[in-house]
Order: structure tokens, then C-alpha cells, then sequence
């Protein structure tokens, strides 16, 4: 059986991840990923937590939405994570991944190299064709 890796980017449009807190993304990106390479989109999940009031910088309650939110997601990718990334790898089973880069495509690589460091992935990511994944969603 093989074991399918959920990832959520968070992002500002189709084209580049929000360079913001992730709480605030505009919506969520969500791929599965396998160790054979193949990368798949599941879904533009709309980020129901964005214009949520927050008490204070970092509010947990956004925080607990975000997570209820994207409960079925095993990574988290951001350009940047707000207060909330040491709740998330103290409270969470999920790992973050810090893209370093707000560009989709080259986030995506960045990511599938950090999978293949890992020994996740057992292909050559070179190999791996995920480009304009995003665009068989339509709107």
C-alpha cells in the first residue's frame, strides 16, 4: 500500500503562496504527494479563517480554526508562518515547510527535495512533472 502524503500551500493566488501569516492566505492549495513522485491536486480549499477577529497577534482561536480546517492534511508549505508555527509543531502532528520562495513552481521543487532528503520520495524529482497542476481546477 502506498502511503499518500497530503500537503496544503498557502497561497495568495494560483500562481504564488501568501507572504503573509498562513492563517491569512487567500485559500489553500491541497496536493497528495506519493513516494513514487506522483504529484496530484486535490483541491482549492477556500480559507474559511481569513477574515476571522482576532483578540491579539497570533490569536489561538484562528489558530485552532486553521487547524480544524486543514485536519486532513499531513504538511503544512508556507512562504511564512506568523506566531502560531511553535503551537503547530507543539500541538500538531503535522510538519510545516518553510518554501523560500513565494513562486509555486519553484516552492513545489523546494518541497519535493526536502520529501527526497527525507527518503520519502524514492524518485529523481527532476523526473516528477507537476507544472500548471493548479489550472486543471479551474475556478
Amino acid at each position: 500500500m502506498v502511503m499518500k502524503m497530503k500537503v496544503a500551500f498557502g497561497m495568495e493566488n494560483d500562481h504564488e503562496l501568501f507572504d503573509g501569516h498562513y492563517g491569512d492566505s487567500n485559500f489553500f492549495a491541497i496536493y497528495e504527494i506519493t513516494p513514487s513522485g506522483e504529484v496530484k491536486i486535490i483541491e482549492k480549499r477556500d480559507n474559511q479563517a481569513k477574515d476571522m477577529d482576532e483578540n491579539e497577534h497570533g490569536d489561538v482561536n484562528k489558530f485552532r480554526a486553521v487547524m480544524a480546517y486543514l485536519q486532513d492534511v499531513d504538511l503544512l508549505a508556507a512562504y511564512r508562518m506568523g506566531p502560531n508555527f511553535l503551537r503547530i509543531k507543539e500541538n500538531t502532528r503535522k510538519e510545516v515547510f518553510f518554501t523560500k520562495t513565494k513562486n509555486f513552481n519553484r516552492a513545489m521543487k523546494n518541497l519535493l527535495q526536502y520529501l527526497k532528503d527525507r527518503k520519502y520520495i524514492k524518485e529523481d524529482i527532476e523526473r516528477i512533472n507537476f507544472s500548471d497542476t493548479m489550472s486543471s481546477l479551474g475556478d
